[in-house]
């Protein structure tokens, strides 16, 4: 199943020795059903604070936010969280590694083995199955992570820079791999990043937060077809009018 989003009039303010050092101010969001958002902008502009309360980690100070109509109450299954570090179980293979979420869930063991393998292959780590963690690169763990984190089938997925670590070549063959598995399953993607290209090759919308508190100062509908690769001329010059947008947003830190 796959849910949509709405970010109502959100506000976040965290307390500090001085008061309160605010990091979102009046986000308003709708995420359909499916789509594929990226939010991008200056580094402290409550991009991935959005994020944790879009994950039920924190909560707004003021505003909501509603999956399929109904508040967020905490963390839920139906969503998901990626960071950067793909956190893996080093005591676990790779196959117990994906299977790990339905093994939490009472899955059957053969339930989890074939969506396992089924997960594996689409990330093209079958041979790897029964590989540990430390044998792994950087791309491969992550896309290890992300085969656990579909493993679950969560309604909707947030990713905070989970390729943000890895080298050219490595985020080049990720960005294949996840438009595929997306135009694959339709999963509802919430994708923070500070690559401009990167949010054009992956994203149906890229939205520009500015300087903090954080607002959404610009939404793109990007619709070039798919597959899409930073190198494409077209991608670059699209990243490039976004990029004026983000241009703005240093004027406005700075006024």
């Amino acid at each position: 199943m796959t849910q949509g989003l709405q970010v109502l009039d959100v506000d976040k303010t965290y307390p500090t020795r001085s008061g309160g050092l605010q990091a979102l101010s009046q986000i308003n969001l709708t995420v359909p059903p499916g789509e594929f958002v990226c939010a991008i902008g200056p580094s402290g502009c409550g991009k991935t604070t959005l994020l944790l309360i879009l994950a039920g980690l924190e909560t707004p100070s003021s505003g909501e936010v509603l999956i399929e109509g109904r508040p967020i109450e905490g963390t839920d299954p139906s969503r998901v969280l990626l960071f950067q570090e793909a956190a893996l179980f080093p005591w676990l293979t790779v196959q117990d590694n994906v299977e790990f979420g339905l093994r939490m869930k009472g899955a059957s063991t053969a339930a989890r083995r074939a969506t396992a393998e089924r997960l594996l292959e689409m990330v093209h780590l079958a041979p790897f199955a029964g590989a540990w963690v430390h044998e792994l690169s950087g791309g491969m763990k992550q896309r290890v992570a992300l085969a656990r984190a579909l493993a679950v089938d969560p309604a909707i997925l947030l990713l905070d820079e989970p390729f943000g670590a890895l080298d050219a070549i490595t985020r080049e063959l990720l960005h294949n791999e996840l438009q595929e598995l997306w135009l694959r399953m339709q999963k509802t993607i919430f994708f923070v990043t500070h690559n401009v290209r990167e949010a054009v090759v992956l994203g149906d919308r890229v939205v520009v937060f500015t300087p903090r508190p954080g607002r959404i100062i610009a939404d793109h509908r990007i619709e070039l077809p798919r597959p899409r690769h930073t190198d494409d001329l077209t991608t670059a010059e699209l990243a490039r009018r976004i990029s004026t947008d983000l241009q703005l947003t240093e004027a406005i830190r700075h006024a």
